[in-house]
This record gives structure tokens, sequence and C-alpha cells, in this order.
């Protein structure tokens, strides 16, 4: 019977669940299942925790297919910042709101007041408070939903609902806590000011998951979790992290060295740090990692959400948009891609805007714009990482959309930098199941992962003409002329 380790990434459109050999690193076995998204015109993304259920479900029986494995040991990755609201008997109160949830910037904005403005903030956690953090959400909910607040006992982030279910267990690690924003990343705790703003009279011991040491194992999987999934009962459960967090681990960025974009629903850049690593601006978010370091982050609520926007409405294939990016440049058009708001910079009542529309503008311009916008939005949150203490040499390139190689080029032109997409399968998942392997075996044995391929960046006056007029755009949307 096969030894592996077996990693969940519990994201936004699906789950996936990887099986990974502990002696060569390879990934033997993927499954998936999608999940469903309530999404409505005022920012609200939610999704019912039982889907995330019903999802492992599915992708541990996609993945494993009626073979047998030695299951060694189960980590889960899960996408951060939203908040599960569980009554006495541990059940979902409501559905839980998602990371991309932009209903919340009122509440950031009396929260901040009330902690002495962003300065005070900053010094208090290490992030301010926007609204895709959780913080904000609590607020939210006790004022909106006054019912549904009283009735929750204790509160947590998708992973951490996860794990409760797998081993019974109700605990959170400094990595996923820490993009909470009441959780000094400092000194890896819950932040007792902060949470006092939120409601000074709930008594937080008790509604909060205690903390675990990020390479450890915190239980073991009960008999009911493990017959619904048809694994055996007793494999242990790693503390797991944040999508983020454990992507970091899956591509090995557990040491000082290159910074990781990632091409998913969201885009992000991230890289490790050793210390705290704390943005003056606070436009990056400095979180913890899920090894027992730092990973300061900056993530754009848009990227492959919009790509994928402008690939159905011209009803495109993947090709297609390949062929279009490859082409050239947009011609002048350009594009902000604040579709669902924006969170680096923090945007969150913003709407995408198309300047510079000409009759000369086809399908491809449109195209081309839209995929440009969302780089140039990742290039702003790679100077945000800069100015937290990363000094980037070259950008390691992950997620759904670093199988094109023509925006894989693209990123290389637009950050001046070489691009390495590493051969990777599922990054989060990958790095959850290393997590656990790590911390059943107590050892962290070294992975070098093999690069696909290389880019390299090529001068291009278009592109710089165009990062100024992204520039302009962005200073007009902070000034809510957009």
């Amino acid at each position: 019977m096969r030894r592996a380790f077996l990693g969940v990434d519990c994201g936004t459109q699906s789950t996936k669940v990887v099986l990974r050999d502990p002696a060569t690193a390879a990934v033997i076995a993927v499954g998936r299942a999608p999940h469903e998204l309530i999404e409505r015109d005022d920012g609200t993304r939610e999704q019912d925790p039982a889907w995330w259920i019903d999802a492992l479900r599915g992708a541990v029986r996609d993945a494993v297919r009626g073979e047998r494995f030695d299951i060694g040991g189960i980590g889960v990755a899960g996408q951060q910042h939203g908040l599960v609201c569980l009554d006495r008997g541990d059940r979902p109160v409501r559905a839980a709101k998602l990371w991309n949830d932009t209903t919340t910037a009122r509440e950031c904005a009396d929260l901040t007041r009330k902690l002495g403005g962003d300065r005070r903030v900053l010094e208090l956690t290490g992030n301010l408070l926007l609204p895709g953090y959780t913080a904000p959400k609590i607020a939210w909910l006790a004022s909106h939903e006054p019912e549904a607040y009283a009735r929750t006992v204790r509160m947590c982030l998708p992973h951490d609902y996860l794990n409760l279910w797998l081993t019974g267990e109700f605990l959170t690690e400094a990595g996923d806590a820490s993009g909470t924003a009441y959780f000094d990343v400092r000194a890896r705790r819950w932040c007792e000011a902060v949470l006092a703003a939120i409601d000074a009279t709930r008594d937080w011991t008790r509604a909060l998951p205690r903390l675990a040491p990020p390479l450890s194992v915190v239980g073991m999987l009960r008999r009911e979790a493990a017959e619904s999934l048809g694994l055996e009962a007793g494999i242990p459960v790693s503390a797991g992290g944040g999508d983020n967090m454990c992507a970091a681990i899956g591509c090995d960025l557990v040491v000082e060295g290159p910074a990781a974009v990632s091409l998913g629903t969201s885009g992000t850049v991230f890289a490790y740090r050793a210390e705290p690593a704390v943005d003056p601006l606070g436009e990056a978010a400095a979180f913890c990692d899920s090894t027992g370091g730092w990973l300061p982050l900056a993530a754009t609520l848009n990227c492959t959400s919009a790509t994928e926007w402008v690939r159905e409405l011209f009803a495109m294939d993947h090709a297609e948009v390949d062929a279009a990016m490859a082409s050239g440049g947009a011609a002048g058009l350009a594009f902000l891609p604040y579709l669902s708001g924006e969170r680096t910079p923090n945007r969150p009542e913003a709407a995408g805007v198309f300047v510079g529309v000409r009759p000369s503008h086809g399908r491809d311009a449109i195209v081309r714009a839209v995929v440009e916008g969302v780089t140039f939005g990742l290039a702003y949150a790679l100077d945000a990482l800069r100015r937290a203490g990363v000094a980037p040499t070259e950008v390691t390139l992950i997620g759904g959309g670093s199988a094109s190689d023509a925006w894989a080029q693209l990123c290389a032109d637009v950050f001046d930098l070489p691009v390495a997409r590493p051969a990777i399968v599922e990054a989060a998942a990958s790095g959850a199941a290393r997590q656990a392997q790590w911390a059943v075996e107590q050892t962290r044995p070294s992975l070098a992962p093999v690069t696909s391929r290389r880019f390299e960046p090529r001068p291009r006056r278009d592109l710089r003409e165009a990062a100024d007029r992204m520039a302009a755009l962005r200073e007009m949307a902070g000034a809510n002329r957009l």
C-alpha cells in the first residue's frame, strides 16, 4: 500500500485535495470539487461552510478513486479571513463572510477611529483594518444581524472550521490568525485592544480558538469524519494554515529569497522573512507564516476573476486569450480592474474602468488591457512588499493563471524581474501536505522545486507608458472620481 500525505486547499471556487509522496515529493493524485458562491452587488461574498465539507468529501473521493493509500497525515489550507460563526453545538449560525466581501468598509472606519487611527492600529497588530479582514466582519454581524451575533458562541476561520470537523479540536495557528486583524503579529497572540473595540462584553477566550504551534500535530481524524471521507480513523492532522502560507511551503518559500506571485481568483504577492516585516503604509499585510517565520503579503481582489470575466464576455477559450496577449500591447487602452472593489490599494467601493477607448480597439486590445491592468496591480503590490523590507531578485509564479506563457512573460516585463515557474501541482494543497509530513515526522527535508521555465524581462516602452496611465487611474480612484 503506497504511503502518502494528504493536503487540502479549501479555496473560493473549489476544494482541492492532493496525495503527496513523502520520499519523492511528487503529487501522485489530485481531486477537486467546486463551490457555490453567494454574491450580491453590495459587495456581499459568502459561502455556507457545509458546502466546504461536501466539497472535501467529493475531492477526497476524486483523488483516491477507490485505491488504498497509507495516509501518513493530513494538512489543511484554507481561504483566509473568512468569518465562521458557530452556535453551542458548533453548527454554523449563518453563511461565512469571505475574504473578498467588501460590505464592511464602515466598520473598518469605526473600529479604526475607536482605536486611535491607522498608526495606532499598526502599532497594535502590524496590520490596518481592511474590509477583507475578519475583525470588521464581526463588527458588521453585531450591527446588522444582532440575533445571529447573539447566537454565536465561537468564531473561527475556514481552515480552523475544517480542522474542527476533522478532529473535534478548536484551534488555529499564527499564519492564518494573523489575517484576522485582531492578532498581534509581533507577539503572536490575540490583540485584546482590538477585540475590546469590537465587543468589550464578549468572553473572547471562549469565543476564539487556542493557538497551536505551526509544525505540530493538533489532533487525530475522528471516526465520523473518517467514515464520511472513506479514510482510516486516527490519521494525524497538522495545524495547517492559510492558503497563501501553505502555498509558500509548497513552493519552498521558507527561507528569505525570491518573492512569489500567485495568479488566482485574487492576486497575491508574498515572501518569507525571518523577522516581523511591517509596511509603514500598511498596504502590505504583516502576516506570520505557517512554519514559525513571517510572510509579508499584499493581495489584490481582482486577478483571474477579472481575466475570466473578459474571456467569458467574448466567449473565448484560454488559447485565444493567450494569442491575444502575445500579439502586442493594449494600444493606449487602460483598464482599472476594480470589478470587486480593491484591497491594495484600499478601494472597497471602487469599480472597474476602461480609459482611452477608440473605435480601433477591438476584442484583443480589450483583453490585453484587462490582463495588463491586473498585472500592474500586482506590480503595485510588489512595491508594497519592498517597503516592508523585501528585496526580490526574482519572482516565483504560481496559481492557475501561471500556466499561460504569455502572462508569465508579461509579468517578467512589468515587474522587471526574472520569473520562474515551478513545476508544482496545486501549491497550497501540496504545501499543506508537506507541512503535515513535517509535523508527523518532526523533520524538515529540503525541497528543490523543478522549474518548468524561466522568463527574462524585456524592455518595453509601451509598458512604461501604460504604467504611468495606471498610476493616474489609481490616484483618481483614491480621490473617489472613479
